[in-house]
């Protein structure tokens, strides 16, 4: 059993538009042992396993991680956060 929160479907949907348009995102998240992280990530791919949804992504120096979508605190597109592309 786990204590995964489901997120909303409208986010659930912003995340897949993200992967689909290869949007790079603002990333801040709480990881398993409550520190948080904010980084520019490529999301690569959602993911279910053990009853909780992840978000595949690659962050910098291109290691992956795995992020359980009910820790992610926000996640913004670049443009929106007032970054741009190269």
């Amino acid at each position: 059993m786990t204590d995964y929160r489901p997120i909303d479907c409208a986010l659930y949907s912003r995340y897949e538009v993200a992967i689909l348009h290869r949007e790079r995102l603002r990333v801040c998240w709480r990881d398993a042992a409550a520190v948080t992280h904010l980084e520019i990530l490529q999301p690569q791919d959602l993911q279910t396993r053990s009853g909780a949804e992840y978000l595949i992504a690659t962050g910098k120096g291109g290691q992956r991680l795995e992020l359980r979508l009910d820790r992610i605190l926000e996640a913004m597109p670049l443009e929106e956060a007032g970054a741009h592309r190269p």
